[in-house]
């Protein structure tokens, strides 16, 4: 597929360019995104989109939004300020912009998956679904990982953030902002991977995500991390696997689900 450039900024706008736009950029740099003199919007990601692809936006506030990224048209000019891509609420922001692979399903097909899916902890009945087509959805899910400023997160599967039209208000990202703070990172990643979290108070932890179990898509997470008073998690960022790595002691935590990571000095 033909890939396209498209970018995110605080207000919940999104604009789609070819990445022919781009093709020769001078040593200065180019202009990518025009913003409105009295504007107090800004940039918040980029990414590279195929047509096949959705654009997922997450908020402060603990919202969500999916769409199809070809629901963006492609603009010719650079200089364009974008279009609507969520509507937001009081000063809430977009912090997030990810790129979701896109899975042919309905959204029974989805439910029904995601009641009897592997990493689902209790099970009734049995699926309607064929052996074969819970095997395909389980080999193309994608997951979906939020992180709060006073430490707390969770997974949930991509297959409860159903595709809307954009510009709507999204729905329920994580619940619980009151007491999990601000949602500070919302990314794709898997139990596989690692996750790097920084605080304002310039501690940094690494640790697995392998004992982070899936949960629901509005459920208000668990403590990844034990911050202290006055302290907050303002960064967080994804380290894929990497084989033989050893991530124990104290950059690592042995249990993430149910428990309190270590802080670090």
């Amino acid at each position: 597929d033909k890939l396209s450039v498209v970018f995110a900024t605080a207000k919940g706008s999104v604009r789609r360019n070819s990445m022919d736009a781009f093709a020769n950029v001078p040593s200065n740099g180019k202009f990518a995104m025009r913003f409105e003199d009295d504007s107090a919007d800004r940039l918040i990601g980029v990414a590279l989109l195929e047509a096949s692809d959705d654009v997922l936006l997450a908020t402060r506030a603990g919202k969500a939004i999916r769409f199809a990224g070809d629901e963006v048209r492609e603009f010719q000019s650079r200089t364009s300020t974008g279009v609507r891509g969520m509507t937001l609420k009081g000063d809430d922001e977009v912090i997030s912009l990810s790129i979701l692979h896109r899975v042919g399903t309905s959204s029974e097909e989805r439910e029904e998956y995601v009641k009897y899916a592997p990493w689902k902890g209790e099970k009734e009945g049995e699926p309607s679904l064929s052996a074969e087509r819970m095997t395909e959805l389980h080999e193309r899910e994608q997951f979906i990982l939020t992180v709060c400023a006073n430490g707390y997160g969770k997974m949930s599967s991509a297959y409860e953030y159903r595709r809307t039209g954009r510009g709507g208000q999204g729905i329920t990202n994580i619940d619980n902002i009151a007491r999990n703070g601000p949602v500070v990172a919302s990314f794709p990643a898997t139990q596989a991977d690692q996750l790097m979290l920084v605080t304002d108070q310039a501690k940094l932890i690494r640790l697995p995500l392998e004992s982070l179990r899936v949960i629901g898509r509005g459920s208000a997470g668990v403590r990844l991390f034990n911050v202290a008073d006055q302290e907050h998690v303002v960064s967080a960022v994804r380290l894929a696997e990497t084989e033989g790595e050893d991530v124990d002691g104290e950059d690592g935590a042995d249990e993430v689900e149910g428990g309190e990571a270590p802080t670090t000095e």
